[in-house]
């Protein structure tokens, strides 16, 4: 089994919660984020998993520009079209949210079970769309060798938001739509993005072996801090 190291910044659980919260409470107000959305895009792609098929979801929730490892990056939709489902899906649920102040990125992180006594984690890039819903754009993961534990409630965090007292006038800011006509050539090497308002951003880098790295950071508490970091070893060759 393939090592997985994790360095997860849990600022829910994290001392002085008494002050993040009433950050959180400001962050709230100030801005248009809303994690419980993504939450819910989340179970109701792990939904769909288990009712039309593992691929059929993961096509029909995939921006034309997503990306996901198999185990190079690749655009998510070319690999997916017409690739019939296993037989049995795999089943996840998010951990926890972290989101941009504006919402237009926001990144889950949770616990999946494959066949076999399977147990891994995912980490899963979401974008604001033009119709206001949410579609990922980078879909990470890996095995672990004993099941990730989940947290007693889901949460959600918001990175930090001008103290302006209100939410920012305007509708919510959304992506441009990519259209899978316009998609650039894909660098398999590295892969970053961020959100419009700049509060979160990630990169993610492949080695030709076909390992990898993953990192999201974000601006908390009056400074520019890692939210995860994620790296994955190279397959192991048979």
């Amino acid at each position: 089994m393939r090592r997985a190291a994790l360095a997860l910044a849990l600022l829910a659980l994290a001392s002085g919660a008494s002050a993040q919260d009433r950050q959180q409470q400001r962050n709230m107000r100030n801005s248009y984020a809303n994690p419980s959305a993504v939450i819910a895009a989340e179970i109701a792609f792990a939904k769909l998993a288990q009712e039309k098929g593992q691929w059929t979801a993961f096509a029909a929730n995939a921006a034309a520009d997503a990306v996901m490892f198999v185990p190079q990056m690749t655009y998510a939709q070319a690999w997916l079209k017409g690739r019939a489902n296993p037989p049995q899906s795999v089943k996840w649920q998010p951990h926890i949210v972290w989101s941009s102040c504006d919402g237009s990125l926001m990144v889950s992180h949770g616990a999946w079970q494959g066949a076999k006594d399977m147990n891994g984690y995912f980490t899963t890039i979401w974008q604001r769309q033009k119709d206001g819903k949410y579609k990922w754009v980078l879909d990470h993961g890996d095995e672990l060798k004993e099941p990730l534990l989940a947290p007693e409630m889901l949460s959600g965090q918001i990175a930090d938001c001008p103290d302006r007292g209100k939410r920012p006038a305007g509708p919510p800011p959304k992506f441009k739509e990519v259209k899978a006509k316009d998609l650039a050539p894909l660098d398999p090497a590295q892969r970053s993005g961020k959100s419009l308002d700049g509060t979160l951003w990630w990169d993610v880098t492949v080695d030709p072996s076909g390992a990898r790295n993953l990192s999201v950071s974000w601006k908390k508490d009056g400074a520019e801090s890692p939210v995860l970091i994620e790296s994955v070893d190279a397959p192991v060759k048979n």
